[in-house]
Formats: C-alpha cells, sequence, structure tokens
C-alpha cells in the first residue's frame, strides 16, 4: 500500500517518524513524508522521500506567543494537562486551536498530493488536520501518529462536556471557525475523526495516557532515531567512574538558539556547576557546537546528533526535563532518569510516571542543591537501577514499528473508501 506521513514543520516532530517509516518501507509499502521544505533534508538524509509543503509556515510562527497574532496576549504559553484537573483548560484550548488554524496553509498542498499520489493511508502529526482533510477526500483511511501525550484528545472531550452541560450561548468553541475554514471549501461536513483520527499511533507506555473516551490507541514503542553522528572512539569502552547523560531538550516549537549557544550554554554551565566534587563522568548531549572549545566546569564530553540508543546503554543516569523522547530513549535502556520537568506538554506526566514507577527521581530544579543530591542519591540506590530494569521489560513488551505494520494494514483495510 501507499502511505504518506505527514507531520509538524520541526525537526523535533519529524525525526521520530523515521523507524515507523522504515518499518512500513521494509514491508514492502510505499511511504513518503510530507513536511517542510527547510526539513526535507532530514527526511532524506535517513533514505526516505521527502513531500516539501508550507514553505509559508513556520514552527516558531505558530507556537511562538509573541509572533501569532492568535496566541498574542494569552499568558502561559504552556499546553500541559495534569491528569484529571486542568482548571485553565479553556485557554489552552483556544492556544491548541490557534495552532490548529496556522497549519490551514498546508490544505491546498496537501489535498493536491492524496488526490494525485493516491495514498492508501495518511498518518498525521495531532497537530496537521489538513492532513485529515486531505485523507478524507482521497478516500484514504488516516489516523494521527502521536509523538507525546494526547493532550489534545483530552481538552476536546473536556470542552464537549462544558458545552453539554453549560447550555446553548454560553461558550463558542474555538474547534468551530477552524473546522469551518478547512471544510467549507470542498463541501465537507464535519466528522469527530477529522480532529482525532480513525485510530491514534501512541508512543508512549498506556500508564502516561489521559483518560480520554472515544479514541482508538494502538501502542507502539518508540525507536530511538538521531541524525548519524558518528560514535566516538570512548564510547566503545566502559566508563571507570559513573558515567551520567546530561541531555538537552529544547523547545519542541520555540525558536533555535542563537549561533553563540545563548540559553542552552547557560543551563549547561549552570548543571555542571551543579555536580562540582560528584566522582562522575559527564557526557553533555544536544547543547549545540557553541560549547566546544570552552572550558566548562567538570571538562564534559559533548556529543550531538547521537542518537540515544547509542549513548545511554554505558550510563549510570541521565539527567533531563521530561520531554516524551528522553524519557522513552532512557526507559527502553533501563537507565535510572533524574528529571527536573518544564510544564510545556508531557514533561510533568511521564516525570509523574516515572516516580512512580520508582525507576528514578523528579526534582525541584529551583531548590539549590537539589541536582546534585539527587544525583547522589541515585548513583547510590541500587534500588534505582533494579526498577529501571522492570520499567525497561514493560516498553519492551510494547509492540515495534515493524510488529505495529500488519495491525496499520488491517486497519486500513476496514477504513478506506475506495
Amino acid at each position: 500500500m501507499r502511505v504518506l506521513i505527514a507531520v509538524f514543520p520541526t525537526a523535533a516532530h519529524t525525526l521520530p517518524v523515521v523507524p515507523l517509516a522504515w518499518a512500513l518501507r521494509n514491508a514492502g509499502h510505499e511511504v513518503r513524508v510530507a513536511t517542510h521544505p527547510g526539513l526535507a533534508g532530514s527526511v532524506t538524509g535517513a533514505g526516505l522521500a521527502a513531500v516539501p509543503v508550507g514553505g509559508a509556515v513556520e514552527a516558531a510562527e505558530l507556537t511562538d506567543f509573541e509572533r501569532n497574532p492568535g496566541l498574542r496576549g494569552h499568558p502561559g504559553g504552556g499546553l500541559a494537562v495534569a491528569s484529571g484537573d486542568c482548571p485553565d483548560w479553556g485557554a489552552k484550548w483556544f492556544r491548541m486551536t490557534r495552532v490548529f488554524a496556522g497549519m490551514r496553509p498546508l490544505l491546498e498542498e496537501l489535498t493536491g498530493v492524496v488526490v494525485r499520489w493516491r495514498p492508501d493511508l495518511v498518518l498525521w502529526d495531532p497537530f496537521c488536520l489538513p492532513a485529515a482533510v486531505a485523507a478524507r477526500l482521497g478516500g484514504a483511511a488516516h489516523a494521527r501518529l502521536l509523538w507525546g501525550r494526547d493532550n489534545i484528545a483530552w481538552l476536546r472531550a473536556r470542552s464537549r462536556r462544558y458545552l453539554r452541560t453549560a447550555g446553548d450561548g454560553a461558550w463558542h468553541d474555538p474547534l468551530e471557525e477552524v473546522m469551518q475554514q478547512l471544510l467549507e471549501p470542498y463541501g465537507l461536513p464535519y466528522e469527530e475523526a477529522l480532529l482525532l483520527g480513525q485510530w491514534t499511533v501512541d508512543p508512549l507506555p498506556p500508564g502516561v495516557r489521559l483518560p480520554v473516551p472515544d479514541v482508538r490507541y494502538e501502542s507502539m514503542r518508540r525507536s530511538a532515531y538521531g541524525t548519524g553522528g558518528s560514535v566516538p572512539d570512548w564510547l566503545h569502552s566502559r566508563p571507570t567512574r559513573p558515567r551520567v547523560c546530561l541531555l538537552r531538550e529544547p523547545d519542541p516549537w520555540g525558536p533555535p538558539s542563537g549561533p553563540d549557544g545563548g540559553e542552552a550554554l547557560a543551563e549547561l554551565t549552570d548543571r555542571l556547576a551543579e555536580f562540582d566534587g560528584l566522582d562522575v563522568e559527564v557526557v553533555a548531549a544536544g547543547f549545540g557546537p557553541a560549547a566546544r572549545g570552552l572550558d566548562l566546569p567538570g571538562r564534559p564530553r559533548l556529543v550531538d546528533g547521537l542518537p540515544m540508543d547509542q549513548l545511554l546503554p554505558g550510563c549510570a543516569a541521565v539527567v533531563h526535563r521530561g520531554g516524551a523522547e528522553a524519557f522513552c530513549a532512557a526507559a527502553a535502556k533501563g537507565v535510572p532518569q533524574l528529571v527536573v520537568p518544564s510544564a510545556f506538554w508531557d514533561e510533568e506526566a511521564t516525570a509523574g510516571y516515572l516516580a512512580r514507577r520508582g525507576a528514578g527521581l523528579v526534582l525541584d530544579g529551583g531548590r539549590p542543591g537539589a541536582l546534585r543530591t539527587g544525583l547522589s542519591e541515585l548513583l547510590d540506590d541500587a534500588g534505582f537501577r533494579a526498577r529501571a530494569g522492570y520499567l525497561r521489560q514493560e516498553v519492551e513488551a510494547l509492540p515495534g514499528p515493524a510488529e505495529i505494520v500488519p495491525v496499520l494494514e488491517r486497519l486500513t483495510g476496514l477504513h478506506q473508501r475506495i
């Protein structure tokens, strides 16, 4: 069958689709990845066929709360949803729909691709609603391909529940305007599947999942994929001291750091200062080329672009902000995690799940000495390593990309409109 994968215009959303795309190709299917022209090189560099779309759209413009006029003036840039409770859900749902609206320029291009190429299945990023509309017009089966927790489906369910109880005229759902702009040009009626997919592929363990009714989830183990950095010679040998990976996960939607490193270098030096005096080998990953050549505290090893499945097996601990990519990569290798969570999307949720499983520690990064104390505890208590091993078994039990391909084939046959 033919499969089109449509992603949000940023590398943090484009690179994670590569393992599934290759699993589909290895099973004999034709695969194309629709992404921003600026990211087409990342797709072709992975040996996949890229379809450049949306040259007029930039991720930063969609999610930067100063540059996007639909978001400006609405404080609280995070779109995180706490389990079972989100008092500001209405504001977050509004901001979410503004991101949807920003993807509107992709509609004609994606529709043209689908109508001409005629894919059997369209897998789309949960923000890329034009891909769902294009699939509907082309008769293709379609499903969302998540990269993190499903905050969108939860907020949609919360808004619908409010509308049922508040009565007519109490609140205007901002989704209506977005869907009207997408559907009216083609005379299509609204279907909930155009927002939530005919089914949803979820790369996180089910225990992280939000309670959402009427959404069919298919679990898929998230596989690590990087940009192809070379494996350094020192990584072939076992470390003589506990190796700690300090992993930077930049804001996946925010503007990149400037050429001088800016925020990334400030974070790196602050973290390294907290490790001062600990007998550990620090590997700093993802802080950019600006860090090279600097006289950094503790003289850490610096790597960029190296897939996490190559770096983490020799690590005694990994320190990160709680993003899904870092959480899944460390869990898959049984590495204890020290998380100082941000609160943008699902970081607090993955951190909470990690703590409940006893496979790591969650810290308040604003408390002086917390990182040093937490890391010492993590390294000294062998129980964390054992429980991280149990978490690894839990993750390994999820179907990998190759194992989910038959599921996608079957569901495509059920949902495709010939």
